[in-house]
């Protein structure tokens, strides 16, 4: 039975016609059978139909929501561009025009208007394919296309009319056409009334006037053939006939219909873009894990109203989308002011991210400039060579096999042969000094050769595990002496969080995004940890140390612009890193609550940037700001100290390829000291 009932839900209208011409050479014996074999037709196509159960649900459909921590609204999960209006608010020249053209007899039916059906199933069987559906068995068809389907075929037509029928019993005339309004499609990405009249004519449902309402209804039966964009005059010619029907059904003025006709389409198109709310890249990240776990526990992300509430600080997520617009945009005039006559102009991209290393939680979260152009993240998708911001991991091997930050190595030239004869020979901005210095000032200043020096002592496999153990755990690292200067490709998620492990004193808290999910109605459904894996990276005082010589990057080296022109002296410390020929600018900022990072560059690493590119003009801006407006906010305590007792504030002495030139200043300067000491 099941395979001859398939068989006949895949007859087409011309297959039906065949079956009518059998019948008709035996008509009495198929009206002996034909009512029995209708009833089992019907019958078997019940349980191929949404059930009640589902028509309620459609009824209340809620969309599920991304929530910041104090419950601002990040993102919503809908599945079609859609915002529902009430009936009340919608113009009755659009009900007066939908009633008159699609449906005349609405309200005297129950789902089925038996006298359309049987004439449009008379002229289908004679060749003229015509349609026969009432409104409700066209929502039918909007709110369950995949269970009714959209073939021209018997089938078809029979499971839509019960689902009408369904339909009639659950909902009230004024909300089937409420449904229906809110659910039919005006193609581009618009569904429902509302978005039709925003993308159509720049207008809310509930002020479209007669001739508006006239258009949009007329494209319902065919959103495309009948397009006011695509083909205007069909479009008006469609408008005129549903003019022309509100006249035969008594809505519309005769005198004014005649008048009316001539005017054109005045349009104002414009497409509905979704909003993509504050934080986008974290919206599309999350919406797969939270697909997956409503699909683990029963509930759908589209229906269901759940809340989805991360550890995103909405004030702090606020100010990192600023500081990234506002840096890049300065930066995009340079980079074009740099482009030769003829040349493709390319676009600078950046990555930010911020964490609270005490809890591993994400507070800010920011993966391309615009994510309606570049969705790619730059958070957690793009790898790229760290630069100089990879250093700390050599001086905190260092520090782990004993050395001191006060244990010194010459500024010199570096000749370093690898297994395979390769030879390399990092250097710096300026030449070797010849003098001895710590590792507390070779860090400060970014000194290659001390580095690589370092480098040598302490091994590469002794780095890369230590970068591993800190949070560079999905990027593989070659463990070759270059390493030590960033060679090996990471995203700036991973070196955030190894810097935020080194702000909690060693303790490794892998970065997360949420912190729970709600039903509708706000009751918890499940809690997550602040931060999964975790464990001691590395140990206390060696971590405390390394924090300690970082500070004097901010204080007297290579970051020292953030106390100088951002004002801040809050505990921090941080480090530049520029790569080779200033293809990618670093920098990554930690305090005792918050940790924060960017990265700019080009998608293209073969594209550069000039002098502007290397990490303290480029990326070091944007976490300024953020850091500066946040201490402004009371967002973060400017007292809070990390363990370790900070230096004394002391004026920065100058770079020690200066105090080199000037050896007898030194001198005077040392005596002074001494005798007001």
């Amino acid at each position: 039975m099941k395979l001859a009932f398939e068989s006949a839900a895949s007859y087409t209208a011309g297959q039906w016609r065949q079956f009518i011409a059998l019948i008709r050479r035996h008509p009495v014996r198929a009206a002996l059978t034909l009512p029995a074999l209708v009833i089992l037709y019907v019958l078997l196509l019940i349980p191929f139909t949404p059930g009640i159960g589902d028509l309620r649900k459609a009824k209340s459909e809620l969309p599920s929501v991304l929530l910041a921590s104090d419950g601002t609204v990040l993102a919503e999960y809908r599945r079609v561009n859609r915002k529902w209006v009430t009936l009340d608010t919608i113009s009755p020249h659009v009900i007066n025009a939908l009633i008159a053209t699609e449906d005349r007899r609405f309200y005297d039916h129950h789902g089925i208007d038996l006298r359309r059906t049987a004439g449009a199933a008379f002229s289908t069987l004679t060749g003229d394919l015509q349609g026969g559906s009432t409104i409700t068995q066209q929502l039918a068809r909007n709110l369950y296309p995949d269970e009714i389907g959209r073939a021209t075929s018997i089938t078809r037509k029979v499971k839509e009319a019960i689902t009408a029928l369904k339909i009639e019993a659950v909902y009230s005339k004024r909300e089937i056409l409420e449904t229906y309004l809110n659910t039919v499609p005006f193609l581009y990405n618009a569904f429902g009334i509302e978005m039709a009249a925003r993308t159509y004519f720049d207008t809310s449902a509930d002020k479209l006037d007669v001739l508006e309402s006239a258009t949009l209804i007329g494209m319902l039966k065919g959103t495309s053939y009948y397009n006011p964009v695509q083909n205007p005059e069909r479009s008006l010619q469609r408008r005129n006939l549903v003019l022309a029907q509100m006249v035969s059904e008594g809505k519309l003025d005769k005198a004014r219909y005649d008048a009316l006709i001539k005017r054109p389409i005045n349009l104002d198109f414009e497409r509905q873009i979704e909003p993509l709310g504050a934080a986008p890249h974290i919206a599309q990240h999350l919406r797969k894990w939270l697909i997956g776990w409503a699909d683990r526990h029963g509930y759908d992300i589209h229906a269901d109203g759940l809340k989805l509430r991360t550890t995103i600080d909405a004030q702090i997520q606020k100010l990192a989308n600023q500081a990234v617009a506002r840096q890049l945009a300065q930066l995009q005039k340079l980079a074009d002011g740099r482009r030769k006559a003829g040349q493709e102009r390319a676009y600078l991209q950046a990555g930010f991210v911020a964490i609270d290393p005490r809890s591993g939680a994400v507070r800010a979260w920011v993966g391309s400039r615009d994510y309606a152009e570049e969705q790619f993240d730059h958070v957690s998708q793009a790898r790229r060579q760290p630069g100089s911001t990879f250093k700390p991991f050599v001086y905190g091997a260092a520090f782990m096999q004993g050395l001191s930050p006060s244990f010194a190595l010459t500024d010199q030239p570096v000749s370093i042969r690898s297994p395979d004869g390769q030879v390399w020979a990092p250097s710096d901005a300026t030449p070797p000094t010849g003098l001895p210095m710590t590792l507390r000032d070779g860090l400060a200043y970014s000194k290659n050769t001390i580095t690589a020096q370092l480098m040598q002592k302490v091994g590469p496999a002794s780095v890369g595990k230590l970068a591993q153990a800190l949070g560079v755990r999905q990027s593989k690292l070659d463990l070759v002496p270059s390493l030590a200067l960033g060679t090996s490709p990471v995203t700036l998620l991973e070196m955030v969080t190894a810097y935020g492990t080194l702000a909690n004193s060693g303790n490794y808290m892998a970065p997360g995004l949420v912190a729970q999910v709600e039903d509708r109605s706000g009751r918890i459904l499940e809690v997550f940890a602040p931060a999964g894996e975790r464990g001691l990276a590395m140990p206390r005082q060696d971590a405390l140390a390394l924090v300690d010589v970082m500070r004097g990057v901010v204080d007297r080296g290579t970051g020292i612009a953030i106390r100088q022109r951002y004002g801040i002296q809050a505990d921090v410390a941080a480090k530049t890193g520029t790569t080779q020929d200033n293809t990618d600018g670093w920098f990554i900022m930690m305090s005792p609550q918050l940790v924060a990072g960017a990265r700019v560059g080009f998608n293209d690493n073969s594209v550069t940037m000039g002098e502007w590119g290397q990490g303290a003009r480029s990326a070091l801006p944007m976490v300024g700001e953020v850091f500066q407006q946040a201490l402004r906010a009371r967002l973060l305590d400017r007292n809070a100290e990390f363990d370790i007792p900070r230096p004394r504030p002391q004026p920065p002495p100058p770079p020690p390829e200066q105090r080199r030139d000037d050896p007898l200043g030194d001198l005077v300067n040392d005596i002074i000291g001494k005798i007001f000491r």
